[in-house]
């Protein structure tokens, strides 16, 4: 039975770093939706805050939320209760042990990427953000067939999102420095397979040249 341990600080990936995409879809912020998977306290907790990949995370995930929200692309937020009872926690906690308490010092969304009072907040069960949660039915009724996936861990839940999203028909792109993992191997691993099996792999700033500045452009 493991927990979370000490993350070590890598470089975060860049555009040349990317794998080969498989299919060419392109983000369209009519079509998208921006989810925040995990941001809380006790993900962030084992990363060296000041240093790759947490700073850059934190930076960049700020940047498309900001951007996103501008253009009226809806945000969503996963977020696990804390003080899970054996029965809700289930086999996570071979994996994983009993996981965070729901002390604000665990279950918050860091500050600096707090949710608004117009975003989607979901209470997350497993590693996918679809699973018992109603973000599949919001997207669906927005009319939208695209998500945007960052947060921790890229391996883990992000990926398993992914899977789910493209399950259900919906396009996932994993923003490449807007997520994190353990290592940077396993980092890689997440984008690979993405990129081979279910998702466009992207940086931050591919998807700032992507989206319009404001609006107005949209109209």
């Amino acid at each position: 039975m493991a927990g979370l341990s000490r993350i070590a600080p890598y470089l975060m990936p860049g555009v040349g770093d990317l794998p080969v995409n498989t299919v060419p879809w392109r983000v369209d912020p009519r079509r998208a939706v921006l989810l925040l998977h995990d941001m809380q306290k006790f993900f962030l907790r084992p990363f060296e805050a000041e240093a790759s990949p947490a700073a850059d995370l934190v930076e960049n995930t700020t940047a498309l939320r900001t951007r996103c929200a501008g253009l009226g692309i809806p945000v969503a937020y996963s977020r696990q209760p804390g003080d899970m009872t054996a029965e809700q926690r289930g086999l996570l906690r071979d994996f994983w042990g009993s996981g965070m308490t729901a002390d604000p010092s665990h279950r918050d969304i860091i500050a600096p990427l707090a949710p608004g009072s117009g975003d989607w907040v979901f209470t997350k069960w497993r590693y996918s953000a679809f699973h018992r949660t109603a973000l599949l039915e919001r997207i669906r009724e927005s009319g939208r067939d695209q998500l945007i996936i960052t947060g921790v861990y890229a391996h883990v839940g992000i990926l398993a999102t992914a899977v789910d999203a493209f399950t259900h028909d919906i396009q996932p792109f994993l923003v490449a420095d807007a997520i994190a993992d353990f290592s940077a191997a396993e980092h890689r691993m997440a984008l690979d397979y993405a990129a081979r099996r279910c998702a466009v792999t992207v940086t931050t700033g591919q998807l700032l040249t992507d989206l319009p500045d404001r609006a107005e452009a949209l109209s």
